[in-house]
């Protein structure tokens, strides 16, 4: 084989082997930000239905100050449980507050003893929380307005969706549709004097 032919037989692989690292180049990249996408819209702390439906920057301070501005609204609150009851067949949980960041995710207030380290309630059918709720460390809400306080100023929530996250990732699940978005629960009997403001 003659000289100038080798040599251009030697360039025609090198073409090829060029093209082909400039396509798993160009591919790499494109395959790692597909499966990104997907693993960060599948990682999502919020479904975007809740997000749409929530009002915009509520916080338990803002809730606290106006209820009655937010009575049948749906907001979005993060937080810890600190107690819980049984009355009939709702569980009634009472959540140490923890603001929302960008994400969604629960974290300690930067006043540990401000108004927005205040508490508030979460009402749920017994039958519809996540099995391991007792094991989150903390969680973030989506819940309608209901307009009562307990406790003199701690408002209610019917909850529409949770996301919790345990102390170990075993222990994290999220549950949303629960029963009927617009139902808000009245006050059980023979509660007594433990609730005040108005009445759904």
């Amino acid at each position: 084989m003659s000289e100038i032919a080798r040599e251009t037989s030697q360039n025609r692989g090198q073409d090829s082997m060029t093209r082909y690292a400039l396509h798993l180049g160009w591919a790499r990249p494109m395959i790692l930000a597909i499966g990104l996408t997907i693993l960060c819209v599948g990682c999502a702390k919020v479904p975007r239905q809740y997000v749409e439906m929530a009002e915009s920057g509520v916080t338990l301070t803002s809730l606290n100050a106006q209820p009655e501005m937010y009575r049948g609204k749906v907001v979005l609150l993060g937080g810890a449980i600190v107690e819980e009851e049984e009355k009939d067949q709702h569980l009634w949980l009472r959540v140490k507050n923890r603001p929302l960041d960008q994400d969604y995710v629960p974290h300690r207030p930067v006043d540990i003893s401000g108004p927005e380290a205040g508490h508030y309630w979460v009402v749920v059918s017994k039958d519809q929380i996540p099995g391991g709720y007792r094991h989150w460390a903390r969680m973030t809400v989506a819940g309608r307005v209901t307009g009562t306080l307990r406790l003199a100023t701690e408002p209610v929530l019917a909850l529409l969706y949770v996301r919790g996250w345990g102390a170990s990732p075993a222990h994290d699940a999220a549950r949303g549709d629960f029963s009927d978005p617009n139902y808000i629960p009245s006050v059980p009997a023979g509660v007594g004097g433990e609730f005040s403001g108005s009445r759904p």
